[in-house]
């Protein structure tokens, strides 16, 4: 079947998280991404850790199915070799330090100069103007400035959200941001620069307790697995140490809960917890109530109850739990990878489907894998090449 986005042509100077995650999924859908790498060791994120038969656990997620470039872009001979590259692109995605890019004459304004329908896509921490356009930004350090962290972890302190969410935010922007300019593109003929922040992403994730905040006089608790605005709704421990969570969502649930979970149906009455605002406000005396019959029971046990009573419940599943995951096998999610050495690893199929449409599931490159064939392709020679690799340009 044909990829959706066969024949578009991604060129990405990227590295870490947020512009990997953008240009995989672009990959994912046909695009072909051809990923610009430093000689000499590539993107610092293949060497985050070493955990997947010796490469990175981040940079096997977030780069397979692309083509990977070394090239030197200090050097003359490697800007050039790049403005070639430019030429037959749709997309440059970019997540270069602060400035970088407008350094090298890769800004958006420069480029569309030179390449008019190319569409420039660049990711930086806080913006690329206002006072914090030159600052660096990390996942972490932006969960910090948006006041994520402040919101997670529990009484006894701040804990960072366990997966890297600015990044994953700002990369998510990044792919909806390059589509819609690929469509504006295809239907109006102008080439949009699209710009996301880490910063600006996870901001607007963060609009329920913005909103919260700046309406209510403070900004929900740190409760750990418990909701700031709904009780119950968290994690509760059964008698065989299993955690089960489970969510009222409304009053007939909670009636629910009352007469066929807990065994108290007066209690849906009682005025303390008769609305959603009223358990809140006596949240300690719901859970209290609430983990006296998870007291009694086995995770098993509680689950099958609150499963009778409508309640939507889950186990508190560890990643090995998870991996092992009865929705995921019985859906035919994974699938097999290469990866740099040979080794074939899961993968997970991207998570939107589209009908009669296929998704690419290829090799994870090694650094500089494609270096050759693609210079070859835009006209450079084998004499060429090695001239370049002699100097340390590829």
């Amino acid at each position: 079947m044909t990829l959706p986005l066969a024949g578009i042509t991604v060129v990405s100077i990227e590295q870490a998280v947020a512009a990997p995650y953008a240009t995989r999924q672009l990959a994912d859908l046909g695009a072909r991404v051809i990923k610009v790498e430093r000689p000499g060791g590539g993107d610092f994120a293949r060497r985050y850790d070493t955990t997947v038969h010796g490469e990175s656990s981040y940079f096997v997620w977030l780069n397979r199915s692309k083509e990977s470039v070394t090239l030197d872009l200090k050097t003359d001979a490697g800007r050039d070799v790049l403005e070639r590259l430019l030429t037959g692109a749709d997309v440059f995605v970019q997540n270069l330090a602060p400035g970088a890019a407008s350094r090298m004459g890769l800004g958006a304004e420069a480029l569309a100069e030179r390449f008019p329908s190319l569409i420039p896509c660049s990711v930086t921490g806080y913006g690329s103007t206002g006072p914090w356009a030159d600052r660096k930004a990390y996942d972490l350090l932006v969960q910090c400035q948006t006041g994520l962290v402040s919101l997670t972890g529990n009484e006894h302190g701040a804990a960072r959200v366990g997966v890297s969410i600015a990044d994953i935010a700002a990369g998510m922007y990044a792919y909806s941001g390059i589509l819609t300019a690929l469509f504006t593109r295809a239907t109006t003929g102008v080439a949009r620069a699209v710009e996301v922040s880490l910063f600006e992403a996870l901001a607007e994730w963060l609009g329920q307790p913005a909103y919260y905040t700046r309406f209510g006089g403070a900004q929900p608790p740190r409760i750990g697995t418990q909701h700031a605005t709904i009780a119950p709704y968290g994690a509760f421990t059964a008698v065989d140490g299993k955690d089960v969570l489970f969510s009222v969502q409304n009053e007939r649930e909670w009636t629910a809960l009352c007469e066929r979970f807990l065994g108290r149906p007066g209690l849906a009455e009682d005025p303390r917890f008769a609305t959603g605002s009223a358990r809140v406000a006596h949240r300690a005396e719901v859970n209290a109530i609430v983990a006296e019959r998870f007291a009694l029971l086995t995770a098993a046990e509680a689950g099958r109850l609150l499963d009778e009573a409508g309640i939507a419940n889950s186990g508190v599943n560890d990643v090995e739990e998870f991996l092992a995951h009865p929705v995921l096998a019985a859906r035919d999610r994974w699938r097999e990878v290469p990866i740099p050495g040979g080794a074939l690893v899961p993968a997970l199929l991207p998570p939107a489907d589209l009908a009669g449409a296929a998704v690419r599931m290829d090799a994870v490159p090694a650094a500089g894998e494609h270096t050759e064939r693609v210079l070859a392709e835009i006209g450079y020679d084998t004499a060429h090449i090695e001239a370049l690799r002699a100097d340390g340009v590829i």
